[in-house]
C-alpha cells in the first residue's frame, strides 16, 4: 500500500507517491532484467522473472571498466522503489552536495521481487504464484547488480524497512561485495511480536474472506480492509495520530482513505505475498560473517522495531565492524516513517561514508 494523501495531512512523508520524483530527468532512467526459470530456495520455478530498476547518475570506471561508483538503494514491503524518489528522501540525500549525490555515484534502486514493476502475483499467476521469501529476492537482486550492469562491487548498500532487513542479508550473503552497509529500521533478528502478530492477521482476514476465493478472484476482496489501518498505526508515531485524528469524524475520514487508496493502488494477493515474505528471515546466527562496516539507523519511536526489547545491544557485538545509531524521538518525529525522512539521519550517513576507504583505480 503506498502513503495515504490523508497521512500527508497528518505531517507524514509523501514516502511512496510516485508522482514526486525530484530526481534529474537527465540521469534518471529506468528499464528491466528478466531472468528465465528463476529458481527459488523451496524448489519452486518462475518461468520469468522480470526485475524492474531505476537509476540516477552516471557509473564511474576503473582502468579495467569496471564500476566503481555504485550505490544499491532497497525500498519497504509497503511500496516499491518510489519511496526512496519522494521528495523527503531523494532531495536530502541524492542532491548536489549531499551523502549520496547523483553527480558522484550510481544509484540503482530496484522493485524487490513481488513488488512495483517486478513480477508479482497480480500478472496472472494470482495465488499460483511460487512462495517467496527474502533470501529469494536478495538472490534476484544480486542477479540484477552481478549479470545486467555487470557490477562487481558496491560502494554501499543500503535499505529501509524491508530494504534495511534485505540489507543484514547482502552483507552476510555477498560479504566481499560492498564498501559499507546501511541498515534503515530493521532488526536482523526473526520478524516477532506485534509485527509477526500483524502480518499473520492480516494473512488471516485476507485468506479467511469468502471473497478472496483461494486467491482466483476477479474483483478485490474487500473483507481484510479493515485490517490496513492497523499498519499505518505501527508506522506512525503515536503523537501524530494523536494530535491530528481529533474527532470520530476525522478518524472515518482516514479509515476512508485507507481503503480507497488500498483498491486503487495495490492487489491483495500481492500484499499477501508481501508480508509473508518475511517468513524466512533469521539472520542473527550468521552476523558474524559480515566483514563490510556497518552502521544500523534506529528510531527511538519506531513501534515496529521497538528500541526497549534491546536486541540491538544484544546482537551488534557479533558483528566485526558494526555500530548504530538511535535517533531520539523529537516533535516532528514519526515513528517507523522517519526512515524516509532522511533530513534526520543524513548526517550520520555522511559521516559513515566519509569513513569509508577511497575507491582505487577510478577514472
Amino acid at each position: 500500500m503506498r502513503t495515504l494523501s490523508l497521512l500527508a495531512v497528518l505531517a507524514v512523508s509523501a514516502s511512496s507517491v510516485g508522482a514526486q520524483t525530484p530526481a534529474p530527468a537527465s540521469r534518471r532512467t529506468e528499464g528491466d532484467f528478466v531472468v528465465r526459470d528463476f529458481r527459488l530456495r523451496s524448489g519452486a520455478v518462475l518461468p520469468e522473472l522480470r526485475q524492474h530498476y531505476t537509476t540516477i547518475g552516471t557509473p564511474a570506471r576503473d582502468a579495467a571498466g569496471g564500476i566503481t561508483n555504485a550505490v544499491l538503494l532497497l525500498h519497504g514491503s509497503s511500496g516499491d522503489a518510489s519511496q526512496l524518489l519522494a521528495p523527503s528522501f531523494s532531495e536530502a540525500l541524492f542532491g548536489p552536495g549531499q551523502p549520496l549525490d547523483a553527480a558522484r555515484y550510481f544509484l540503482i534502486l530496484p522493485d524487490a521481487l513481488g513488488n512495483g514493476g517486478s513480477t508479482k502475483p497480480s500478472d496472472g499467476l494470482k495465488a499460483r504464484f511460487p512462495k517467496y521469501g527474502y533470501e529469494d529476492m536478495v538472490v534476484a537482486q544480486h542477479r540484477l547488480i552481478t549479470e545486467h550492469f555487470g557490477i562487481q562491487r558496491l560502494r554501499l548498500v543500503t535499505g529501509i524497512s524491508m530494504g534495511g532487513m534485505q540489507t543484514w542479508l547482502w552483507g552476510i550473503r555477498y560479504p566481499d561485495m560492498m564498501d559499507g552497509l546501511v541498515p534503515i529500521s530493521s532488526q536482523p533478528v526473526a520478524i516477532r511480536g506485534r509485527n509477526l502478530l500483524w502480518r499473520r492477521i492480516l494473512a488471516g482476514a485476507i485468506r479467511n474472506d469468502p471473497e478472496w476465493n483461494g486467491g482466483d478472484y476477479t474483483e478485490q476482496p474487500r473483507g481484510f480492509l479493515s485490517i490496513m489501518p492497523m499498519f499505518e498505526m505501527l508506522v506512525q508515531n503515536p503523537t501524530v495520530l494523536e494530535e491530528s485524528l481529533t474527532s470520530y469524524a476525522a478518524a472515518d475520514e482516514y479509515l476512508d482513505e485507507v481503503e480507497e487508496e488500498t483498491l486503487e493502488e495495490d492487489d491483495a494477493n500481492n500484499i499477501l505475498y508481501r508480508f509473508e515474505a518475511s517468513f524466512d528471515y533469521d539472520p542473527e546466527a550468521e552476523l558474524g560473517r559480515i566483514r563490510a562496516p556497518l552502521l544500523a539507523i534506529l528510531f527511538a519511536d519506531d513501534e515496529l522495531n521497538p528500541p526497549e526489547l534491546g536486541v540491538m545491544e544484544r546482537v551488534m557485538r557479533r558483528v566485526p565492524s558494526g555500530r548504530y545509531f538511535l535517533l531520539a524521538a523529537g516533535p516532528s518525529s514519526q515513528g517507523h516513517r522517519n526512515q524516509v525522512q532522511a533530513a534526520l539521519w543524513r548526517d550520520r550517513l555522511a559521516a559513515f561514508l566519509s569513513s569509508l576507504p577511497p575507491v582505487a583505480g577510478q577514472r
